[in-house]
Formats: structure tokens, sequence, C-alpha cells
């Protein structure tokens, strides 16, 4: 496969993913895949179901650590730790909402602000007057990220009982209250009737304003291509092509993914078949396996 790139090399670049490649056993989820995301852009990542996005997120937020490549973040290449790539600036939305049911939704939005808060276990049991301030602080922040999504008024109700594009808005606002540079969404319109996609859109752009970056996985291409500033394409793990709406929606080995059509070096079914159940596989192992007291875990997931 071949790739066209359009990135400008004058950005500053927030994400630099450097020929990443995901192996399951003898199986090859994503191959040798480099992508750049640059300060103040967004940035689709487009293909058919099985081609491996959600695994190179994944490597992107150290849920799995890639078996060769490297992902950096401002210059500085990440550990392969949840935890550490959130402390570092990186949050990360799941395409399952993860919401933490039977807690409110500020309660939801101050587990995010957890990776920001200095306090040790002796000042929280001892209520020191340092706790306490840090504890207001991650109260007004709080607050303040759910005015920005809109949701101030509902800060006292429990997550459950949001309607699903609230629930959607909530994580959000939990991955941005640990004050990333650079957002990842795996797939935030899912399930969403077209009014709540306008939101939503709406809702990502002024995440951009305010100057941070984002890296996005969607399946609804009208959302994709009205908000990108780039897209990529990858097809069986490799990035077929990279470059503005009207490139991308112009290749015509992209319209023969998506319809099925197979285009020299596409992979037969049964490969397609084996991969997406490696990455299944790995999936639920990873999530079976993760602490769930893990504040960062559970925001980057």
């Amino acid at each position: 496969m071949t790739t066209m790139t359009t990135t400008t090399k004058t950005a500053t670049t927030v994400l630099d993913a450097s020929g990443v490649t995901m192996r399951f056993g003898g199986l090859t989820a994503v191959r040798n895949v480099d992508l750049t995301v640059n300060a103040g852009e967004i940035v689709g990542l487009i293909g058919p179901n099985g081609a491996g996005k959600t695994t190179f997120f994944n490597c992107l937020t150290g849920l799995y650590v890639p078996t060769e490549g490297k992902v950096s973040y401002k210059g500085t290449v990440l550990p392969p730790k949840p935890h550490l790539v959130t402390q570092a600036g990186i949050a990360r939305t799941f395409q399952n909402i993860r919401l933490f049911a039977n807690m409110t939704v500020l309660e939801n939005v101050l587990v995010g602000r957890h990776t920001r808060t200095k306090e040790g276990l002796w000042s929280a049991l001892l209520r020191l007057p340092g706790f306490t301030k840090a504890e207001n602080a991650s109260r007004e922040r709080a607050m303040e990220l759910l005015e920005f999504i809109g949701l101030a008024d509902k800060a006292d109700h429990l997550a459950r009982n949001l309607p699903y594009g609230d629930q959607r808005k909530l994580e959000i606002a939990r991955a941005l209250a640990s004050d990333p540079g650079l957002l990842l969404l795996d797939e935030p319109t899912a399930g969403m009737n077209p009014q709540e996609t306008r939101v939503t859109e709406e809702l990502i752009f002024a995440i951009r304003d305010q100057g941070i970056a984002v890296l996005v996985i969607e399946h609804d291409m009208r959302f994709i291509f009205n908000l990108c500033d780039r897209v990529a394409v990858l097809v069986q793990g490799e990035k077929l092509v990279e470059g503005t709406s009207d490139v991308v929606q112009s290749d015509e080995r992209v319209v023969a993914a998506y319809l099925g059509t197979p285009f020299e070096g596409a992979p037969g079914a049964e490969e397609v078949a084996e991969v997406e159940a490696a990455e299944a596989g790995a999936t639920k192992t990873a999530g079976s396996s993760a602490d769930t007291t893990s504040t960062e875990e559970e925001d980057t997931r």
C-alpha cells in the first residue's frame, strides 16, 4: 500500500507515531503506521470494520505495547502505561460508554481530575489545608467543564440517568478534566441522532478552539469530512492514504475498501477475520486485567 501525506511540516507536532506495528502472535493488526497530529488540528482516522483503528488508539494510549515503532508526545517518547500517558497530556474516550453509573455527573468529572491532584494519602485522611484547597480547585474546574459542555444544571444527577447524548458529552468532560493537550475520541457519535451529532461536532470545534488537538475515529463520513483538517485511512492495519477530505474522498482505493471491492494488495476474507478475532481477544484481555481503581486507565480507555 502507498501513503500520500500532506502534513504541514512547519506546524508544532503534538503527536508523532512512527512505524507503529502491533502483532498478536502471527497476526498483524497494525502495520508500520506513521501519523502526526499538529497543534490546532483535528485529524480523522477512518477505515472499514477490522481495519485496526482501535488497536492503533490502544498503542497510542499505552494499553498495548507496540511490537515495533514509537509514539511521542511533544517530542518525548511515551511510556507504555496508560496513567503515564494521561499524565503526559493525552486523554481518551472509548466507543462503549464507560462512566461510573452510580456516581453523579460532577463526581465523574472529578475522577478525571485525579491525575492533576498532587495531594497524598495522609493529606486526604487528615484533611490538611492543602488537600482542602486542591479539592475546592478540582470542584471549580469540574464545574467549569460541565458548564462548557452544557451539563452544569445536571451536576447532581446520577450518570446512569442521563440521556445517551449527554452521557457521551460527560465522557468527553471527564477526559478534558485531565487538562490534555491531545484528545483521542473513539466513535464519539456512535448511536447518536443527527441533532446530537451536530452538537458533538460543535463541541469538538470548541475543544479545538481552546488549544487542544483532536484525533477522532468515526464511521459517519459526513461528520468526519466536515470536521477534520486531515483524514487518514486504515485498511487492514495499513495506512492507505492521508490528506484533506477532498483527497481522501476522491481516492478510488478508499471507495473500493468501503464497498468491499478487492484492490491490488488487499487481504483475503480469511485474513481479515483472523485479525478481527485477534483484536477482539486482546481488547477483552486488556479490559479484564485493568485495575478498576486506576483513575488514569479508566479515563484513557
